[in-house]
């Protein structure tokens, strides 16, 4: 617990199984869900565990989850007995109506008094990635971090937060620094591992990144429900190498070999997928499947970094009813409220129009989509390394449409801030073979 303040209606044991679930939470590893509904069970009116749980599903990005989350943001904030429970039952409250920035913000206040609360500091970071917020991914930290000292509890997540804060922020070698220190204290912390991975792909370090993968692979599998993303990592060094047939391996295995259900982990089998099209790599029947995962979600327009990936699959495999359908989802999500209305008008809308456009072989049409984006992108979430593929498809959408002049102004400033990187080195190369008037 934060400092450890009282926790409202737990017993000592459903106190005992809070913790665990917060160092599950802090790991992205074993079964928090589990942990906080045994805690409930055990004590009903626990007002901390209900705002965890609310934490748990508000933070999936499933439209499925918010009434769940609504649910628990009521209970807390009726049970809640202290600032703490009242702050993270507010900002709960926020982010279940649809309020991402409002709920960071919410959260930031109360840490910037209660730094030592690991959960609002969490629940805050991924705040900050799903909207893209890479300011706010370092300094949110930063600011709680000389509170902090190496042998609490949690501090290695601590470090691993910032460690991801500093790298969105290009302070590579202080965000691999920490990252690595974060592994060393534990080696099961997922995010910390992701962390520096994320270093690793915009220093353009494959090798390295398939060496710091593979060097701790028990740590960050074992349990971890962010395992499919660090796989996906993984095979984004290899991709850069073009060493395909790793690429695919890893995606019929671990990445979507399990059939994973949840957006989170279907957006990283949509990404690896798309970026093995683009270099027209013959994926085989893989979209189909795929495709179909997305099926229930292509009426959800609860997100619209989800919509860019579910649109991928959907045109990789000729689902033309369920792309209509995305979109009609995505003209109720721009008429109505919360924070998604805005992510979707500005990026989220335009890109998924651009990945139709280019599955379509209209290159032109995918091109005046998504010029305006790389610049703005940032404004519907995720990080560099995934946004990442916006960039990639303007590129190739560039080529195919023989747009001499766009791509090799493209390639041109891709290479020189990714100089090491083999992809950019073939990309500018098929550039500049093309006419030289565009």
């Amino acid at each position: 617990m934060a400092s450890g303040e009282t926790l409202t209606g737990a017993s000592a044991a459903a106190a005992a199984l809070f913790e665990q679930a917060q160092h599950e939470l802090r790991c992205f590893a074993g079964d928090p869900a589990g942990s906080i509904e045994a805690a409930l069970a055990d004590s009903p009116d626990f007002a901390m565990a209900h705002a965890f749980k609310g934490w748990l599903y508000g933070l999936s990005t499933e439209k499925a989850a918010i009434p769940v989350a609504k649910t628990c943001a009521g209970a807390s904030a009726r049970l809640a007995g202290t600032e703490r429970e009242r702050a993270h039952a507010e900002a709960l409250g926020l982010l279940a109506a649809g309020g991402w920035h409002a709920a960071g913000r919410r959260l930031a206040a109360h840490t910037a008094g209660q730094p030592l609360d690991a959960l609002a500091l969490q629940a805050g970071h991924q705040i900050d990635f799903f909207t893209g917020n890479a300011k706010m991914l370092r300094d949110r930290i930063a600011a709680a971090m000389p509170a902090w000292s190496e042998e609490m509890p949690g501090y290695h997540a601590i470090l691993g937060m910032q460690a991801f804060g500093l790298e969105e922020n290009a302070d590579y070698a202080a965000a691999e620094r920490l990252g690595r220190r974060a592994i060393d204290l534990e080696p099961h912390d997922g995010w910390a591992q992701h962390a520096v991975a994320h270093v690793m792909e915009m220093q353009c370090r494959q090798r390295d990144g398939i060496l710091w993968m593979r060097g701790n692979e028990a740590g960050w599998t074992d349990r971890s429900f962010l395992q499919i993303h660090n796989w996906w990592h993984l095979s984004l060094f290899h991709y850069e190498l073009g060493e395909i047939d790793q690429v695919l391996a890893l995606f019929d295995g671990p990445i979507y070999g399990g059939r994973p259900a949840l957006a989170l982990n279907l957006l990283d089998a949509s990404a690896i997928l798309w970026r093995l099209s683009l270099g027209r790599v013959d994926v085989g029947d893989r979209w189909t499947p795929l495709a179909e995962s997305w099926l229930p979600k292509a009426r959800d327009g609860a997100y619209a970094f989800n919509d860019m990936h579910a649109m991928m699959a959907f045109v990789g495999a000729g689902f033309d009813d369920a792309a209509r359908d995305l979109l009609a989802a995505q003209d109720e999500a721009m008429t109505g409220g919360g924070d998604n209305a805005a992510f979707t008008k500005k990026v989220g809308r335009p890109v998924t129009l651009g990945m139709k456009a280019f599955g379509e072989r209209r290159y032109a049409d995918a091109v005046e989509a998504l010029r305006p984006l790389p610049a703005i992108a940032h404004l519907f979430g995720g990080s560099h390394a995934q946004r990442d593929v916006i960039a990639l498809t303007l590129i190739e959408a560039a080529l195919r449409a023989d747009d001499g002049f766009l791509a090799r102004d493209l390639t041109a400033k891709r290479l020189a801030a990714r100089p090491a990187s083999p992809l950019s080195a073939l990309l500018a190369k098929r550039a500049g073979a093309l006419p030289p008037a565009g």
